[in-house]
């Protein structure tokens, strides 16, 4: 999955970037608290993808 899609999606359901690492920006779910690190690949796998998704607590993709 590209990341831009993913990025979109955690948009959508009202996750906020929280700060950019070097290698990874962290996204926060401010419902939950729950913070998640997504890589800064252009493509990602989709086994991660439900990772970050399910860790954030919103809707598969």
């Amino acid at each position: 999955m590209k990341r831009e899609e993913l990025l979109k999606h955690l948009r959508r359901h009202g996750c906020y970037l929280k700060r950019e690492g070097r290698s990874h920006s962290l996204w926060c779910n401010p419902q939950t608290g729950h913070i998640e690190a997504v890589p800064r690949h252009t493509e990602l796998a989709n086994k991660l993808v439900k990772k970050i998704v399910r860790n954030l607590s919103i809707p598969q993709i």
